[in-house]
């Protein structure tokens, strides 16, 4: 495993967090979002786990999408942070910090 990677476990449990904070700080499409994701060590994401996150994110009010023309080829899916997608995330936040802290970190 690299070193700049988290367990996989990890990484199932702390991707949609990842996502909310990764749409935070722009809007991304969904191989925006997995290079992002990469960059902060949660390696190489399938479609097969980051579009069913993005999903249940959309589903919650979370993140909201909207279709943009592609620079070179087809249009492709949007992804934004919602008002309700922000306060999730600062929840989310404040719940790691309490279990960081819990754990003695």
């Amino acid at each position: 495993m690299n070193p700049t990677t988290y367990p996989p476990a990890l990484v199932r449990a702390t991707l949609p967090t990842a996502v909310l904070a990764c749409l935070e700080q722009d809007d991304l499409h969904g191989y925006g979002l997995a290079l992002q994701l990469e960059k902060l060590g949660y390696g190489r994401l399938r479609g097969g786990s980051l579009y069913p996150a993005l999903s249940k994110l959309e589903e919650a009010g979370y993140v909201t999408t909207t279709w943009t023309e592609g620079e070179s080829g087809p249009a492709r899916r949007q992804y934004r942070l919602t008002d309700a997608g922000a306060r999730q995330l600062a929840d989310e936040r404040a719940t790691l910090a309490r279990l960081t802290s819990a754990l003695g970190a």
